[in-house]
Parts: structure tokens; C-alpha cells; sequence
């Protein structure tokens, strides 16, 4: 069921805010985009939460770049080409590589402080699919709350940039095929509109789609349902990462391992204490995420486990607590001493690969819109993203999409008056679900069928199940953030469904146990979502 909006509205007699730029989303993408646009324009960040929740604030690992003599340009983008199985666009992959190490001397100049061997060199970790150490990294294991803390800071000093937490963004507003801003809503001051000459969506991804994800509860898909309804193309969407390694304690929240524990030399055993991964593949633990998920789920499958173990005992306790000093605290928590005993780890949601697509300056298909950070799909990571490319990915193309948002207003000034817009929905009659228990059973639904591996008749029964709820939920007119957050991921859930049926191969991180291998003939191709598509339209690549 396609509704254009999810709320009834009329403009002209709603409070309104007028800005040159607004940005939704305060992670790194968003920050780093405001920063660049704050240069020519007025910019409002929205976030949905206070501005450091996001999936930014909690990201581990650290940001790949080439920054030492021995590496170079073309091993980062081979392997990041390699990752992405096909359907990474080499201009994007190039961009960013050769972009990566002006945006990390930036942030050292703006106070960002990397970790650093004792000889005050950068240091630099290795991750899976690398094919050297090139990760750069801050206290030890919390990357992206430096990163977070260091742009939020730069952010909060230029005058340009207005920040308004606790927002809820509804909708995208549209006139004549062209964005002018969105629907907004705050618990104090209710419905309100903005209006924006330019309007870049920084989102961030749909982990809490699943039962079982890394992302914090805000990951909601909403900006890649307000994009799809507001007529945006999103691509190839059933392209969704699951990290192998999350703290497996039942009935616990998932705590994320990061990939640099494996870096450092961590192997993965079995319950029997047997090390498996070299029997899958030649890089073993360092493998891309995509194959290890799989190998994992594949040794549970023979030995009958929940879980698997992550085995750093050869750091010893003061060498783990050292390096990685936020997870040695996790797992202090939950009674483990990784410098003693092995880690229980089972594979979760991590970040979202397909989103709204968009072009080097991250201009999406809709006029005025723009899509940075995990919600664009920019075709950097193709099938797979390679470790610790996200943020900079943000870095690069938040400042591209800022710079250019902003010089696009140059010599237009602002319209007189604000247009009037209406929405109007009728009434439902239908009954209302009960809507906890369709969250639950549809983020369990999306991990168990359209989770790390897929199966034809699986994914068609969850579009079915799925378009039951919607048939009750999508007709509804809710007043709050919990019903509106439901309906997005009711119609992102139904479109990653729907494009995994679609994809009859295996791919990057799409494996499809029914079309084990990929098929170069047929399916080399991206799968773009136009509005209100009911199945998806292949596009070159």
C-alpha cells in the first residue's frame, strides 16, 4: 500500500522555519555536510534524537585510508572493487580512496585524536577484505564517538549551523517534482514545517529492521521511506550487511565486536574449541563480513549451537583492556574476561549497503534532494561494503553534497512567501493492530526470511505477512514517533523483501540458498525502486 504522506496537513496553517539547507540526521555525513555548506548558506541539522545517536557515535573499528608508504591508492580501490562483487561504480570508488586522506588531515587539524604508536605516528589496524593495516582509529575502540565529538564540536562553532534535537521528520515536501523541505514534529510545539532551498537526507540505515542488529533503536529506515514516497529512486535495497561478530548472551541486548578485534590476531572457534574459518577460506577470520556471517552460521548448523566464540586470549587481559577498552568493559558486564575466555558471537544487522541513489555530489533523482551517509547508496560498496569504509564514505561525500547544495543557491535568493501544501487522508475503518506485537513479529519475520540467508518461498511469505499488516497499519493516522517509525519500516521492510525475491542469485550479501552462485548473464545489474514500484526495475551498471 503506497501513501504519499504519512500525516494530514496544510501548510498555511502550520508554524514554519525557513533555512537556505536542511540537513536531517546528525551523524558523520550530516555533521560533515553542514560544516562544508555552512561556508555559503544558513543550515538546520534536525536529528531525531540528541545529535550524537546514531549509528556514528557507536562505530568501532575505525576509517580506512592510504596514509603509509607501503600501501597505495590502487590496493584500496581493488579491494574495495573486490568487496563489492560487481556493482561497485569505479568513479565512486576512486573518489573516495584518493579523497580519504585530505578528509583525515582535516579532522586531525580540528582536534580529531587518532591513537598513535609511541613513536607519535598514526597507528593503523587491519580488517577483513584489506589487503593492508590502513585503518586509523581513536581510544582504542570508539572511533566514531571521536569522530561524533570532534565535528558535533566544529559544528556548534560556526555561526551558519542551527542544530534542533528531538525532532521527528515525517515527510519529505514536494512540489512539481521537487523538494522544498519536510514535516516536522516535536513533542513541545507538534506538527511544523520546514522550509528549505536544499534539503540533504543523512538518516542513517535500517539495522533495527532486524531482531537481531549492532544498530541502536533510532535505525528505523526513515529517510529511505520518506525519499521512496516523496518519488527518489532507491537501489538495490536487498543489499543489507550483517557483522559475524556481536556478544551472543540470551536474552541480552547484541554488543558489536569489531572487526579490529580479528585484526589483532582473534580467531574464531566452535563450541569444541576448534578453529574453522581456514577451512572455508584463504584469509580465514579476515575474510569479507558477508562470507564469515555465513561461515558462522554455517559451523553453528554442524555443531548444533546458538553461537560461536571469538578467542583473543592471546592478548592477554591488559593487552585487550589496552586496546580495546570500551568492549573489555562490555564483556566485564556480562562476567567475561576476553583475556581468559573465549567471546560468544553470533552474526547481526549492521548496515544498510543499498539506499537512495545518488551521483558524486550526492544529488539523488528527486530535484533539490540530496542523500549522504548509510541512506544514499552512492555505489561505492556495490554487493558488500569493505570494512571501515562507511565513515569515510560520509566524510567524502558530505562535504561534496554540502559544498555543491550550497553553491546552488548562489544567485537565487529565497522565494517570497511559503507555498501552501495540503495532504488529505481519509479516515480508516479498519481495525487496528496490535502495534508492538507487528514491530516484534516483523523484525523477527525480516531475520528469520530475509536475514543472512534467503530462500525463494520465505521471502514471498514475508511480503505476503507483511502486506497483512500494512493492509491495517499504512490506512492509519498516527499522532507519534512510535506509529510513524512502524509504518517506515513496515514499507522498507516489504521493499528489501521484495528485491531479495527479486535478485535470483547469490551476491555480495545477498546469498540466496536456492541460486547459490552469482550469475554474471542475468543478475549483474543493479535494481532500482522507483515510487510506488511493486517490483523493481533493473538498471546497468
Amino acid at each position: 500500500m503506497h501513501r504519499r504522506y504519512l500525516y494530514p496537513f496544510r501548510t498555511h496553517r502550520l508554524p514554519h522555519v525557513v533555512t537556505d539547507i536542511l540537513i536531517i540526521g546528525g551523524g558523520v555525513a550530516g555533521l560533515r555536510a553542514a560544516i562544508a555548506a555552512s561556508e555559503g548558506a544558513e543550515v538546520l541539522v534536525v536529528s531525531k534524537q540528541q545529535l550524537f545517536e546514531s549509528n556514528t557515535y557507536y562505530a568501532q573499528g575505525g576509517i580506512a585510508t592510504v596514509l603509509r608508504p607501503e600501501d597505495s591508492f590502487a590496493s584500496h580501490i581493488h579491494d574495495t572493487l573486490q568487496t563489492g562483487c560487481g556493482l561497485s561504480d569505479q568513479a565512486a570508488v576512486e573518489t573516495v580512496v584518493k579523497e580519504a586522506p585530505a578528509r583525515i588531515e582535516e579532522l586531525i587539524r580540528w582536534g580529531a585524536n587518532f591513537d598513535r604508536e609511541t613513536d607519535g605516528k598514526l597507528a593503523f589496524g587491519r580488517e577483513g577484505g584489506h589487503s593492508f593495516a590502513r585503518i586509523v582509529h581513536a581510544l582504542g575502540d570508539a572511533t566514531g564517538r571521536e569522530l561524533a565529538n570532534c565535528l558535533g564540536a566544529v559544528a556548534r562553532s560556526r555561526e551558519p549551523i542551527s542544530i534542533l534535537e528531538h525532532t521527528f521528520i515525517l515527510d519529505l515536501l514536494t512540489v512539481d517534482g521537487r523538494c522544498i523541505g519536510a514535516l516536522a514534529w516535536t513533542p513541545q510545539r507538534g506538527l511544523f514545517t520546514i522550509f528549505a532551498r536544499q534539503t540533504l537526507l543523512a538518516s542513517g540505515g535500517a539495522g533495527a529492521l532486524f531482531r537481531e542488529t549492532t544498530n541502536p533503536p533510532i535505525a528505523t529506515a526513515d529517510g529511505l521511506a520518506m525519499a521512496w514516497r516523496a518519488g527518489a529512486k532507491l537501489r538495490d535495497v536487498e543489499m543489507v550487511q550483517f557483522h559475524p561478530t556481536t556478544i551472543y548472551i540470551a536474552g541480552a541486548t547484541r554488543f558489536l565486536i569489531s572487526e579490529a578485534v580479528r585484526g589483532e590476531g582473534a580467531k574464531l572457534i566452535d563450541r569444541s574449541g576448534y578453529r574453522f574459518m581456514p577451512d572455508y577460506h584463504p584469509m580465514a577470520e579476515l575474510a569479507p563480513r558477508d562470507v564469515v556471517s555465513r561461515c558462522i552460521l554455517a559451523q553453528m548448523g554442524k555443531t548444533g549451537a546458538t553461537h560461536v566464540f571469538l578467542d583473543c586470549r592471546h592478548m592477554g587481559e591488559e593487552g585487550f583492556k589496552s586496546r580495546f577498552p570500551g568492549i573489555y568493559a562490555v564483556c566485564r558486564r556480562f562476567g567475561i574476561n576476553p583475556g581468559q575466555q573465549p567471546i560468544p558471537v553470533h552474526p547481526s544487522a549492521h548496515y544498510m549497503v543499498g539506499g537512495i541513489w545518488c551521483d558524486l555530489q550526492g544529488r539523488s533523482s528527486l530535484e533539490n534532494l540530496y542523500a549522504i551517509g548509510e541512506a544514499a547508496y552512492t555505489g561505492l560498496h556495490g554487493a558488500n561494503r569493505l570494512a571501515s569504509n562507511s565513515l569515510i564514505e560520509a566524510l567524502v561525500f558530505g562535504k561534496r553534497a554540502g559544498e555543491d547544495a550550497a553553491a546552488r543557491l548562489a544567485g537565487h535568493s529565497r522565494p517570497p512567501e511559503a507555498p501552501r501544501l495540503a495532504a488529505e487522508i481519509p479516515p480508516s475503518d479498519r481495525t487496528e493492530l496490535d502495534m508492538p506485537d507487528v514491530l516484534s513479529s516483523l523484525r523477527s519475520l525480516l531475520w528469520r526470511n530475509a536475514g543472512i540467508e534467503r530462500v525463494g518461498p520465505r521471502l514471498n511469505e514475508a511480503v505476503e505477512i507483511i502486506d497483512f499488516w500494512s493492509h491495517y497499519l499504512l490506512d492509519k493516522v498516527f499522532d507519534s514517533p512510535p506509529g510513524w517509525e512502524l509504518q517506515n519500516m513496515l514499507q522498507v521492510g516489504r521493499l528489501i523483501t521484495a528485491a531479495a525475491g527479486a535478485r535470483q542469485e547469490t551476491r555480495g550479501v545477498h546469498y540466496r540458498t536456492d541460486f547459490p552462485t552469482a550469475d554474471d548473464v542475468h543478475w549483474r545489474c543493479h535494481l532500482d525502486w522507483p515510487a510506488s514500484a511493486v517490483q523493481p526495475i533493473p538498471a546497468a551498471v
